[in-house]
C-alpha cells in the first residue's frame, strides 16, 4: 500500500516553519496600478465565485478556535471561525460565520471552508476540508464531535444558517481511490448537470458527487517519481494533490495540483480528465497550483500559491494565464500566498492573498484588466494608468 509521505494539510504549516508568518507581518500594499482591493479583513481566504447575478462570495478557511490538541509546534486548534463572504458591489457582509475551522494555535495552516458552489435551485453550497483520515472524526483524538462538520458538503441559507448536506470525506473510508493510506480533504468544488465535481487533496481523486448525495470516484491522479534532494539521482514517488477544478470549453474537466513534498518548482501539471478514460497531462510547468478558472473565450488562468516551491521561504505567488501554444504568460507575480481566481462578468480577474493566514487580513484583489491582453483597457476609478 501506497504510504502519504506528507499528509495535505501540511503543506501551509511549511510556511511557519520557515518563518513566513513574520514575513507576512512585513508584507508592503500593493501597488495601486496593478491591483484594487474590493474586500478586507479576511481570514484565510481561499477559492471565490461569482453567482448569476454578479454576486462575489469567498470561502474563508477562518483561524480555528480554542479547542486544542496536541502540543507545542503540533498544536492544533478548533473553533467556528470558518465564514463566507459576500461582496456586492461597495457592500462586503459575512453571511456565515460560525462554519468549523481548525488551525496551528497562531491560527494559520487553516482548515475550513474551501470552496463554493451552488445546487440546481440556486442554494449556496460551501465544501469544508478535512486533512485527516475520516474515520477519526468525532474521536477524543481529534477534536471530538466538532470535527463531524469537516469534510463535509455544507447547505447555507440566505439567513446564513448551514447544514452538512453530503458527507464527502466519508467516501475516502470506503473507496480509497488512490489506494494509499486513508486521508480526505476536498479542496475545490464545481457544478456540473445533477450534482458537482470535487477535488479531494488528501485522497488524490477528483470525484463526482451526485444531487442525491452518491458519489463516484472521476479520475485518480498517481504518484510521480521525482529527485530528492535536487541533484542527489536519488528519487522519490510525489503525490499529486489536486486542488482545483474547471470544466473547459471542450466540456472535459481541468484539475490543478498543488503537488506533495518536495514541491519541485515546475513540478505541477494541469490534467484534462474524461470520465471514463485516464487522466492526461494538458499542462505543465507549474509550481504548486491552488486553483485555475476558464474565461468565457477559453482563455484558461492558473494562480500558484508560490512560485518558487512551497520549500523556498518566498510567501510570493502568481497569476498565470496559459497561451494556446502551452507557454506561460504572467498576469501577477507579486501577490502574497494566493489562494484563488474567479473571472467577474465586467471581465476583471479576482483573486484571494494570504490564503494561508487566519489572521484577519486576506483580501480580494480585482487585477487592472490592462494585464489581460484578451480583455478591454479599463483603469478602475482611482488608479494610475500605466504601460503593461
Amino acid at each position: 500500500m501506497k504510504q502519504k509521505q506528507v499528509r495535505v494539510a501540511l503543506w501551509l504549516s511549511l510556511f511557519v516553519v520557515v518563518g513566513l508568518v513574520a514575513l507576512a507581518a512585513a508584507q508592503q500594499a500593493p501597488r495601486a496600478d496593478h491591483y484594487e482591493v474590493v474586500a478586507d479583513g479576511l481570514s484565510s481566504p481561499r477559492h471565490l465565485a461569482f453567482n448569476a447575478e454578479g454576486t462575489l462570495y469567498v470561502a474563508e478557511a477562518g483561524s480555528g478556535g480554542d479547542q486544542c490538541i496536541g502540543e507545542g509546534e503540533n498544536q492544533r486548534c478548533i473553533g467556528t471561525s470558518g465564514a463566507i463572504t459576500v461582496i456586492d458591489g461597495d457592500t462586503q457582509e459575512r453571511l456565515a460565520d460560525d462554519l468549523v475551522s481548525y488551525a496551528l494555535a497562531d491560527g494559520s495552516d487553516t482548515t475550513g471552508p474551501h470552496d463554493v458552489a451552488w445546487d440546481g435551485e440556486g442554494n449556496l453550497m460551501v465544501i469544508v476540508g478535512l486533512g485527516a483520515n475520516p474515520d477519526l472524526r468525532g474521536t477524543d483524538a481529534f477534536f471530538g464531535a466538532i470535527s463531524n462538520n469537516l469534510g463535509q458538503l455544507v447547505q447555507v441559507a440566505a439567513n446564513g444558517t448551514w447544514t452538512n448536506e453530503i458527507d464527502v470525506a466519508a467516501y475516502e473510508a470506503t473507496a480509497n481511490p488512490d489506494g494509499g493510506e486513508l486521508d480526505s480533504n476536498p479542496y475545490a468544488i464545481e457544478r456540473v448537470d445533477g450534482g458537482y465535481l470535487m477535488a479531494d487533496a488528501g485522497a488524490n481523486a477528483l470525484l463526482h458527487v451526485a444531487d442525491d448525495g452518491t458519489i463516484t470516484t472521476a479520475a485518480v491522479f498517481p504518484n510521480r517519481m521525482v529527485e530528492y534532494p535536487s541533484g542527489s539521482g536519488e528519487m522519490m514517488p510525489m503525490q499529486a494533490v489536486p486542488t482545483s477544478v474547471d470544466v473547459g470549453p471542450d466540456g472535459a474537466y481541468y484539475v490543478g495540483q498543488l503537488t506533495g513534498f518536495p514541491f519541485p518548482v515546475d513540478g505541477a501539471n494541469i490534467y484534462r480528465v474524461v470520465e471514463g478514460e485516464e487522466p492526461e497531462v494538458y499542462a505543465e510547468g507549474f509550481t504548486n497550483i491552488v486553483d485555475l478558472a476558464f474565461a468565457e473565450d477559453g482563455t484558461l488562468y492558473v494562480v500558484e500559491i508560490t512560485s518558487n516551491s512551497l520549500l523556498s521561504g518566498d510567501p510570493h505567488g502568481a497569476l498565470i494565464r496559459l497561451e494556446d501554444d502551452g507557454s506561460q504568460t504572467v498576469i501577477a507575480d507579486d501577490l502574497f500566498m494566493p489562494g484563488g481566481v474567479a473571472i467577474g462578468q465586467d471581465g476583471y480577474l479576482y483573486v484571494t492573498t494570504r490564503a494561508a493566514l487566519g489572521d484577519g487580513m486576506g483580501e480580494v484583489l480585482r487585477i487592472n484588466a490592462q494585464f489581460t491582453a484578451y480583455l478591454p483597457v479599463i483603469v478602475p476609478p482611482g488608479t494610475a494608468e500605466t504601460t503593461p
